[in-house]
């Protein structure tokens, strides 16, 4: 990755024998029967945690799982992640429901070395979410912690009590998996492997403009695709029909695509900006929908564009088997529905089988991806367990859950 990690990891400590409050994200999806449905997220925090073990550390892990709004609710539990973090570790893992309180300490307390413990969803208390700094000062002192490892790089562009507030009351640093990502994410766009090419789509294009910004400045080629790519060809006077387009985006894009005259020159910068051509419609948003290939400016009036089209998946192909980096956020179709899968499988495909470093970003990008790949996303360099935090990272803000920890020895 080169360069080194500019605040303290948990390498850089002496954890062995202590008590270490772990901050993970199990923010997981559950099935109907609320088993954990994708264990990525825990899967990626094994790492840290057997590293903790190895040294004989009492380990307390804590997490949120969806919005449960500041209360209680069964639905929102994290017993299922604690049950497939046991799994995982092939050792028992104790599980809390309680996250401040008498019983929490008294567990942590009786807990022997090389233990780890969940405690329940912090989000089910409203001091999380508000940056409570009594609730992070409770949470200090009743998991007995002598440590605090940040290691849920999910959360780190929240200033929430387990991310920002606890880091007042234990030595904080960061755990292996967030140097990884922090590290591989920030390398990719200071010091990439060039070509890099970045692929963006998705819904819309105010989620994206800090990254497509950064991307004008640093990429060699942008791959535009998804709803984003349907305002953009919009604002371009294309008609799209009943398609998915974001209004109020006209200064942004006129200023997305002056940045780009000013790298390219009036007459190439729409080779770094690469719309697509023609578009895969559908007059429908069932799953059942069919299909049908149109040029970009032949959108019909009932018609919803839904994918990029087989001649801007070629065009999107070609580019990116000369890149030497690619990064990757947002799916370029409706992937739910499966007529529409077609561009972002063959992408998948493509970035699997070749050479390139392969940075999938977080969210619905590494969803999509997951479920794709046979290897469980192994065939890509670093697929990202934070969405918004990854958005945030490759636009060159800084991440509050990251800037409170340990400053690095210089």
């Amino acid at each position: 990755m080169g360069g080194n990690f500019y605040k303290l990891s948990m390498n850089d400590v002496p954890l062995r024998g202590k008590t270490v409050l772990v901050r993970a994200d199990y923010n997981v999806p559950l099935t109907k029967d609320g088993e954990v449905d994708d264990d990525y997220r825990i899967r990626m925090s094994v790492p840290t945690i057997q590293r903790l073990l190895d040294q004989g550390c009492r380990i307390v892990v804590v997490s949120h799982l969806g919005r449960p709004d500041g209360k209680k609710d069964e639905r929102y539990t994290l017993e299922p992640a604690a049950k497939r973090l046991a799994e995982l570790l092939k050792q028992p893992v104790r599980f809390i429901d309680d996250c401040v309180g008498h019983k929490v300490y008294m567990a942590v307390k009786r807990a022997p070395k090389s233990s780890v413990t969940v405690l329940e969803n912090l989000r089910f208390y409203p001091g999380e979410e508000a940056n409570d700094m009594e609730f992070a000062r409770q949470l200090a002192k009743q998991t007995r912690a002598d440590y605090f490892v940040q290691d849920g790089f999910g959360v780190v562009h929240r200033a929430h009590a387990s991310t920002s507030a606890i880091t007042a009351f234990l030595p904080s640093v960061a755990g292996l998996l967030l140097e990884r990502e922090y590290m591989t994410i920030t390398s990719a766009m200071k010091r990439p492997k060039r070509p890099l090419v970045a692929v963006m789509g998705g819904a819309k294009v105010s989620d994206k403009i800090g990254v497509i910004e950064r991307m004008v400045d640093v990429a060699d080629g942008i791959v535009l695709g998804g709803a984003l790519a349907n305002t953009m060809l919009a604002h371009n006077g294309a008609r799209m029909g009943k398609s998915k387009i974001e209004p109020g985006q006209d200064e942004v894009i006129e200023r997305i695509y002056a940045k780009a005259r000013h790298k390219l020159g009036t007459t190439n910068y729409d080779t770094l900006l690469l719309l697509p051509d023609d578009l895969g419609v559908g007059t429908s948003l069932e799953p059942s929908a069919t299909r049908r290939d149109v040029g970009a400016r032949a959108v019909g009036n009932d018609d919803y564009a839904l994918d990029i089209g087989p001649q801007a998946t070629t065009h999107m192909l070609a580019v990116i088997e000369t890149a030497a980096t690619v990064i990757w956020n947002g799916t370029l179709g409706m992937c739910e529905i499966p007529a529409f899968r077609a561009a972002s499988e063959a992408l998948a495909a493509t970035l699997a089988e070749g050479r390139a470093t392969s940075i999938i970003g977080g969210g619905d990008t590494a969803d999509f991806v997951l479920h794709w790949d046979k290897q469980a996303g192994k065939s890509f360099t670093h697929v990202s367990t934070g969405g918004g935090a990854s958005l945030e990272l490759m636009s060159g803000l800084t991440l509050p859950g990251i800037e409170c920890l340990l400053p690095g020895k210089k």
